[in-house]
């Protein structure tokens, strides 16, 4: 930097001065020039006075500057009163050592000192422009506007974090506080590592949990990747978020989070149907790889429902589910049974019931893909709704045009009315016997009757008018109880199976009912196998959710999430602790959840349903057809040469189910399936007749 010309002014007066101060006073004694320098000198004592008592800063300096006409009042002073030049030329010395002090030590030009002192005085490198990277006034004069500007001032005030620059901030609409800030490394080509969401917030003066980072995509005419990263800055929308959530909100927060009850989870939609009185909440997994968990429990908590499995169900398909949440139990409804919603189609399907979302519910009467008839298994404990069950299915029977069969353990009400519009009923284990042995006789029977078109004899074919039978449908309620019957249950249990394999090519259809699908209460495996396959398995409530689900686990090829019928639906009224406290017995409000039913469908779901209401206190004579559909005089002939038609009703005829008694036996213990010990061979056919065996032997 060049030397300001007041400082070189100055230093030219204090050189041309020196000789004068020196001279002066040793050869011009009285010269003016002596009263001027103390005049001079004077001016400076007076100066460093006012200097001395003044409280303005900057005192020293001003005592400073006056410092060189003093001293060189001083210097004069000494010089006329030394004799000649003074003991070794002092005169000079001090002249000299003056104009020396004023040339290099310059603290006493105004200039120098206010404006380029520390240049002048100390020359050293400028750094300035090593420090800051030429592009910084660059990044804050791009005609960004007032919020990114402040932005900036407040982030690098904070040393800009994880050495990153603001691009740009925006404001989000309606929002005092929240905004975006559009991040990127100061280095060109670095990654943006170590941001926190601690370091975002602590700038703006915001809670850390109120930060949101996120990547940067690469966008036409904008950079993206790991330089560039987007921090969300909100807040406003977070109270607002904590306080009156939206439905999307609080599904995120709630329900969709590791500890929600659906974890994974993203709402679709939620809708209202105000005439049927649900609001309906579906929902897909963010990740279309994974299976809903569903803990329905937990979403009726983050959703702030009842948590009543009267009024709340969920759909499962595949990665989407559906929450349903109804004001009523919505299966607490009556569906009455019409003949038009039991008239089968021409693939053999009629409406038997309605799901919790109104959707109707089919069953079949024929299998129209297999070409067959069809089986049907029937569950549910006593008042369930099973014999409501049969008069539906056999009232879509016979308007289809086929025989109906129905035998129980006893006789009641419901079924004794059902006889009348069907082919045949009877009430005991005897009369279930016989119609299963009539029944698999007809198996042969019907393997030999001739076709019209062609004389010779077919498998049946549902819907062909050239069949010359009609579908037989076997009815068996109590089927576990009949089966283990002391005399008859053996002949039960070994028609039941044969017939559940062989019937369904002669159209013979097997329909047992009872409370429990597994072996050791009289359903073999094979049994189940077959039911399973040709039929939907249709299970009521079994006495508790458990053994509703394992009943319906048990029929099901996959067991998926089985719904749970409860023994009553019971909203939930007020508050249970609050009872408790005020000693107040709980509300009745429960509603019977006869007739609500699990239908497993082809597809091993198992779908909730109210099935159709055949009120039994009134004629049925509307369900059902005027005719009573019965079998031809063929069948009816040879099942008499056989010696299986006749009244049922009737006691045992002798040897019809096994050899009478030999001359000298006691024919009072020779009744029963364990009289004779000769028939050791049909006796061992099963685990059961192995142990009636050894029961026989241990008798004896």
């Amino acid at each position: 930097m060049s030397t300001p010309r007041s400082v070189v002014l100055e230093r030219l007066a204090y050189t041309l001065a020196a000789p004068v101060l020196a001279v002066a006073p040793n050869i011009y004694p009285d010269s003016p020039v002596h009263q001027v320098v103390q005049w001079a000198g004077a001016a400076g004592i007076g100066g460093w006075i006012l200097a001395a008592k003044s409280d303005a800063h900057g005192a020293g300096r001003k005592i400073l500057r006056w410092s060189p006409l003093v001293l060189a009042a001083a210097i004069d002073v000494t010089a006329k009163t030394t004799t000649s030049w003074g003991p070794y030329w002092m005169d000079g010395l001090l002249a000299a050592g003056w104009a020396a002090a004023g040339y290099l030590v310059m603290p006493f030009s105004r200039h120098a000192r206010s404006r380029h002192r520390p240049a002048l005085a100390a020359p050293a490198p400028h750094p300035a422009p090593e420090l800051a990277p030429e592009e910084a006034p660059q990044l804050v004069d791009d005609g960004a506007d007032w919020l990114t500007r402040n932005a900036r001032t407040m982030w690098e005030q904070a040393g800009s974090p994880a050495r990153t620059h603001i691009v740009k901030a925006t404001r989000h609409p309606g929002m005092q506080h929240d905004m975006t800030l559009l991040l990127r490394a100061l280095e060109p080509g670095r990654p943006i590592t170590g941001l926190s969401e601690t370091a975002v917030a602590a700038p703006f003066g915001v809670p850390a949990h109120d930060v949101v980072l996120v990547d940067v995509a690469v966008q036409p005419g904008r950079q993206g990747g790991p330089g560039w990263l987007e921090a969300r800055i909100t807040p406003d929308a977070n109270q607002r978020r904590r306080t009156k959530p939206t439905p999307e909100e609080r599904w995120t927060d709630r329900v969709g989070g590791p500890k929600g009850g659906a974890p994974g989870s993203e709402l679709v939609h939620r809708t209202r149907d105000e005439v049927r009185g649900v609001t309906f909440y579906r929902a897909k997994m963010s990740d279309a790889t994974t299976t809903p968990r569903i803990d329905l429990a937990k979403v009726c908590r983050g959703l702030k429902l009842p948590e009543d499995d009267s009024c709340v169900f969920v759909l499962i398909d595949g990665t989407e589910f559906l929450i349903s949440a109804f004001d009523k139990p919505p299966l607490s409804a009556i569906f009455p049974a019409t003949r038009e919603l039991l008239t089968p189609d021409a693939k053999g399907m009629y409406v038997c019931g309605y799901t919790i979302t109104g959707q109707p519910v089919k069953n079949m009467v024929f299998q129209h893909d297999k070409n067959a008839a069809v089986h049907g298994l029937i569950l549910g404990v006593s008042r369930s709704g099973k014999t409501q069950f049969f008069a539906i299915n056999m009232a879509a029977q016979s308007l289809d045009g086929q025989v109906v069969w129905l035998s129980t353990v006893r006789k009641d009400e419901k079924t004794t009315v059902l006889g009348r519009y069907i082919d045949r009923q009877g009430s005991n284990a005897l009369w279930m016997a016989r119609s299963l042995r009539a029944a698999k006789a007809l198996c042969e029977i019907r393997a030999e009757m001739p076709w019209p078109h062609d004389g010779q004899p077919h498998d049946y074919k549902p819907g062909d008018p050239r069949c010359p039978y009609r579908q037989l449908n076997v009815y068996a309620d109590e089927f576990m109880t009949a089966a283990q019957d002391a005399t008859f249950g053996e002949f039960i249990q070994a028609d039941g199976d044969d017939l559940t394999v062989t019937g369904l090519k002669y159209g013979i259809g097997f329909n047992p009912a009872g409370q429990s699908p597994f072996a050791h209460n009289g359903f073999s495996t094979e049994m189940k196998d077959n039911l399973r396959q040709n039929s939907r398995p249709t299970i009521f409530n079994m006495g508790s959710p458990g053994a509703t689900r394992k009943a319906a686990e048990g029929t099901m090829e996959n067991a998926y999430d089985v719904p749970t019928i409860p023994a009553r639906y019971a909203q939930q009224e007020g508050s249970t602790i609050e009872r408790a406290m005020k000693g107040e017995a709980d509300p009745e409000n429960g509603v019977s959840t006869g007739g609500v039913a699990l239908l497993v469908m082809d597809n091993g779901r198992a779908v909730l349903m109210r099935s159709l209401y055949a009120d039994f206190d009134t004629d049925l004579a509307d369900l059902f057809p005027h005719n009573v559909y019965r079998l031809t005089d063929h069948e009816i002939s040879e099942l008499t040469k056989r010696g299986l038609w006749f009244d049922w009703n009737e006691p045992v005829r002798p040897g019809e189910f096994w050899p009478e008694p030999k001359e000298g036996d006691d024919g009072a213990g020779n009744r029963g399936p364990k009289a004779d010990s000769n028939r050791s061979e049909p006796q061992i056919a099963s685990p059961r007749q192995a142990l009636e065996a050894i029961r026989s032997l241990n008798n004896a």
